[in-house]
């Protein structure tokens, strides 16, 4: 099966390099390409390339094909930019399956690519296979509690996937990807959007909580001190996360929300330190791979999908976690 792929980068960096989960993408559509002369991957780079990174990556996953799409008359980090320019890949070369990240960006493209060419779009998938000529995406829904899959009917299928589903690889041998130009006049949705300016969050040394391998969630237990939770995730190279009771009390920034309305999640860890594990909570972290629970409360929800519990008070459970962690990575 011949499949397409958005490069997804920062859209507040213009020239940014892919984000992490555009070389994962790129192995699970290598994968769903099959040998080599079966199926073709097809790589696709709204923007500045940033130096070459995108090509590079292209190569390095075994792209078939990159385009470059750029995007005139209106700024090209706009999902209705980034939906034009798929529009016109997919004209020059039609494939069944286009995949993209679930970022909010992400989501938001592949509902107006979805629309403008009546395709099947699912999002959040976990799994994308191939069986009986479909597209089959796996995903879980109701907060986690059912697993489901969802076969698309149409002729294009267009499908996001979180973070972290799988491992990226690289190819066993690097490609040397086809590259195409394309120049797209913008849609009037495009041109209808003028950015006046553009203000990024700062910076940190953390990465971003969308796509960590490992996030460090603190709740109401917390009482306000994420100040042991910051150690933790700094020793493990984690991100910050809360829950809406957390944000709603100024303990830390909105962005930092995880949850059904927040920021969807799916580390290879997740730790909930003082998270009671609501179902609005559970509904954004119910693809990490490994949960740990640290709370006082024995009868807390989070107990019931954790995979590892603490029953403890969590400014003695924490410091201590921290300091073993740091002692065994020194030893």
């Amino acid at each position: 099966m011949d499949v397409l792929v958005l490069l997804d980068h920062h859209p507040a960096r213009e020239g940014s390099a892919p984000r992490s989960t555009a070389a994962e993408l790129l192995t699970l559509a290598r994968d769903l390409a099959g040998d080599p002369g079966t199926g073709a991957v097809h790589a696709v780079r709204v923007g500045d390339d940033g130096h070459g990174t995108a090509a590079e990556l292209a190569a390095a996953h075994g792209a078939d094909h990159l385009h470059l799409v750029h995007v005139e008359g209106a700024d090209d980090r706009l999902t209705a930019s980034v939906t034009d320019a798929l529009r016109a890949v997919l004209a020059a070369h039609p494939v069944p399956l286009v995949l993209l990240a679930s970022t909010f960006e992400g989501k938001e493209a592949a509902a107006r690519l979805a629309v403008q060419t009546r395709g099947g779009v699912v999002t959040d998938a976990t799994t994308v296979e191939v069986a009986d000529g479909r597209v089959v995406a796996g995903k879980a829904v109701l907060a986690g509690s059912w697993a489901t899959r969802c076969a698309v009917t149409g002729e294009l299928a267009v499908v996001t996937v979180k973070p972290h589903s799988l491992r990226a690889a690289p190819a066993a041998q690097p490609s040397r990807p086809q590259q195409h130009e394309h120049r797209v006049e913008a849609s009037a949705a495009a041109r209808a959007v003028t950015v006046v300016s553009r203000a990024p969050r700062p910076t940190s040394d953390r990465p971003s909580l969308a796509e960590a391998e490992v996030v460090v969630v603190g709740g109401r237990g917390t009482n306000g001190d994420f100040a042991p939770l910051e150690e933790l995730a700094d020793v493990l190279d984690g991100a910050v996360g809360a829950t809406r009771v957390a944000t709603d009390e100024g303990w830390i920034g909105h962005e930092a929300q995880v949850g059904q309305t927040g920021v969807t999640i799916s580390p290879r860890l997740y730790v909930g330190v003082g998270v009671s594990g609501a179902v609005h909570h559970r509904g954004g972290m119910d693809a990490s791979v490994t949960v740990v629970a640290v709370n006082e409360d024995a009868d807390a929800p989070i107990f019931e999908f954790a995979d590892y519990g603490v029953v403890g008070d969590l400014t003695e459970v924490v410091p201590a976690l921290t300091a073993e962690l740091r002692r065994r990575r020194s030893s």
